[in-house]
């Protein structure tokens, strides 16, 4: 077994502790790959989910993470569900994530489309990510579910305007 040099342990002991925090941001399917892998988690009752803090930013483009960000405050500071009633990586309210697929498809340069395919309690799911090259790596841009055959864009939800909040000079009342 070779030996190591206490800057290579080190090195090594420091990348092994960061684990999840490193996002496989070198191909489009990598956030995905790793918002499902904190998806599974979040649903055996550990962790947050991909659109929060702390995986929102390295997971999402700063468009996307900042449409999420500015949802969360609104329920925060209203006490509301905010504007996605679902969860967006399961196209439900509740599921769980058998038979992961990825295949991604080249859009132009530097976008890309991913499409992950799953069974979520014995049913069919597809999800589809817009992905953006960002900052060096690949970041999730969109996501689209689908609904009684229609696609719903997650972020052109996220856009639509709200009721209060403080981003609107709109004080909430609770």
């Amino acid at each position: 077994m070779p030996r190591l040099s206490l800057l290579s342990r080190a090195t090594l002991c420091l990348l092994l502790a960061a684990g999840p925090s490193l996002a496989d941001d070198a191909t489009p399917s990598g956030p995905v790959k790793d918002a499902y892998a904190l998806t599974v988690r979040t649903l055996a009752g550990s962790g947050t989910p991909p659109w929060r803090p702390p995986h929102r930013d390295r997971l999402l483009s700063a468009g996307l993470a900042a449409l999420f960000a500015r949802d969360d405050l609104y329920q925060d500071e209203s006490g509301e569900m905010g504007q996605i009633g679902a969860d967006p990586f399961l196209n439900g309210q509740d599921g769980e994530v058998k038979k992961l697929s990825l295949d991604t498809i080249p859009v132009a340069a530097g976008k890309a489309t991913v499409v992950a395919t799953f069974r979520s309690f014995g049913n069919p799911v597809t999800v589809r990510f817009e992905m953006l090259r960002e900052n060096g790596g690949w970041r999730i841009d969109d996501i689209v579910d689908s609904f009684e055959g229609k696609d719903y864009s997650v972020r052109q939800q996220l856009s639509q305007p709200y009721e209060c909040g403080s981003f609107m000079g709109k004080p909430c009342k609770r």
